[in-house]
């Protein structure tokens, strides 16, 4: 099995959060530290003022918790996502989970074929890894390539969609990743396969290659799937370095010519298949209906398992301030349960409005769901008809980033709790999705996850109150 590298590129996603200070007051660094370690049973009347002796301002800091309920997500379209995702995992949360991409093959026709006389030199099946995610990288994982039984059509998929395949691979490997996180993989093909596919290939040979119909015909597709155990998944990258390339010469050539028959420009789609019975998200059966499932939750990508965040607290709070400032409001969640060094966590996620029925509050505008938006944007935009309705921006969304450093997610709502404070916009529930203007939807293209203590959804304000 032989690796060839590729150029890493790494996305780091960070939070820094920056304090508000009030001018002409000294020594706010070691006056907003003790802040962040105090609490004040009743935030309107009790707080550390920013500089002793002054009556006429104080800060104070808050932290509260926000409850989480668990929500299976409506089955979602998968198709041309630009990556395969493949994979086995089992987890004591989200139980086994099964990950297999499927792809059209597709070839130049214009390509000169190979002659009746040619002769087979090898045939390989090319992979490119563009993500590892997972556990035990130093130990060897499985992967196998098989041929459709039945043809990718022209319509959605779901991530709940499956096709037949033969179950005997026409190519597999084993691969020991440990760094190695983007990578081709060169797979062995069968070489009953290959005898087959060239002798179909070779000119004036039953015609099987003369257009990509008649090809699809005789080959409809590949199911691209990992090992059951294994406890890692893959992202693949559709296009010219995933595929079969076939070399062969004739006699009296002494360099190999090549025929590729890829993924590119190929219709695709993942479909999973989850096994939860005896874990806590057994329970979880109805599409869009939140559940309680005890002290530990978390998400899972391409499962569609998300998060609710019930923002009531926010009320509770609210109602007993008058008169503030709001200098600094955090939404952090974690740290985060601890899982592998390879097992990278969801990168990033999105906050969307939802009603009691868990579906997403939608823009009067537009209707485009609402998204919490991030701090120094807008929070409420013009509708053309003279009101003020919620900005409907999905790029200036407030970002729940992951901070490897301190295993947390963080978003910055200051601007969004001014806004809600002040009559502009209405406190709505959240729902979590693993998708960032920067990363793409990460829910379509992965199976990454994470889970967290409920004990660890917190809020944190910092706040001014004139006497």
């Amino acid at each position: 099995m032989k690796l060839v590298s590729k150029k890493s590129n790494k996305l780091m996603t960070s939070f820094s959060a920056s304090i508000t200070t009030l001018p002409g007051k000294l020594a706010v660094s070691a006056f907003i530290s003790i802040l962040l370690i105090s609490s004040c049973s009743d935030p309107a009347s009790v707080g550390l003022e920013l500089a002793p002796g002054n009556n006429q301002i104080g800060v104070f800091y808050k932290e509260f918790n926000l409850d989480a309920q668990m929500v299976l997500l409506d089955s979602f379209n998968t198709v041309n996502s630009g990556v395969l995702v493949v994979g086995s995992e089992s987890d004591n949360l989200f139980g086994k989970t099964e990950a297999t991409g499927y792809s059209r093959l597709s070839f130049d026709p214009s390509k000169e074929k190979p002659a009746a006389e040619a002769i087979l030199d090898s045939m390989i099946f090319n992979m490119e890894v563009v993500s590892v995610n997972g556990s035990d990288l130093n130990q060897p994982k499985r992967y196998s390539v098989h041929k459709l039984t039945e043809p990718i059509l022209d319509t959605i998929y779901y991530n709940v969609d499956a096709l037949s395949f033969d179950e005997k691979s026409f190519a597999s490997t084993n691969v020991t990743f440990n760094q190695e996180k983007d990578t081709i993989l060169r797979l062995p093909v069968d070489k009953a396969f290959q005898e087959e596919l060239f002798g179909k290939l070779k000119i004036g040979r039953e015609n099987v290659f003369q257009n990509l119909f008649t090809f699809r015909n005789y080959f409809p597709g590949i199911a691209i799937k990992a090992k059951e155990g294994d406890n890692t998944a893959i992202g693949v990258a559709l296009g010219g370095n995933t595929g079969i390339a076939v070399y062969y010469h004739l006699e009296g050539d002494t360099i190999s010519k090549r025929f590729d028959i890829n993924t590119f420009s190929s219709r695709s789609f993942n479909g999973v298949k989850s096994d939860r019975s005896g874990t806590p998200t057994e329970v979880i059966t109805e599409r869009g209906k939140s559940y309680d499932i005890g002290s530990i939750v978390g998400m899972k990508s391409t499962l569609a398992l998300a998060m609710k965040i019930d923002t009531s607290p926010l009320d509770a709070f609210l109602d007993t301030l008058s008169g503030v400032i709001f200098n600094q409001v955090i939404f952090s969640i974690g740290a985060i349960e601890p899982q592998s060094a390879d097992n990278n966590p969801i990168t990033g996620m999105v906050m969307i409005y939802i009603n009691r029925d868990n579906k997403p509050v939608t823009s009067t505008i537009n209707g485009v769901p609402l998204y919490v938006q991030t701090d120094g944007q807008p929070q409420v935009i013009p509708d053309g008809k003279g009101n003020e309705v919620p900005n409907n921006i999905f790029i200036s969304s407030a970002i729940l980033g992951y901070d490897s450093e301190t295993k947390k997610y963080l978003a910055g709502i200051t601007s969004h709790i001014n806004a809600i404070y002040r009559g502009k916009i209405q406190r709505q529930d959240w729902l979590l999705y693993a998708s960032t203007p920067q990363t793409g939807d990460d829910f379509k293209r992965s199976l990454r996850q994470f889970k967290v203590n409920k004990d660890k959804i917190k809020v944190q304000v910092i706040y001014s109150k004139s006497r």
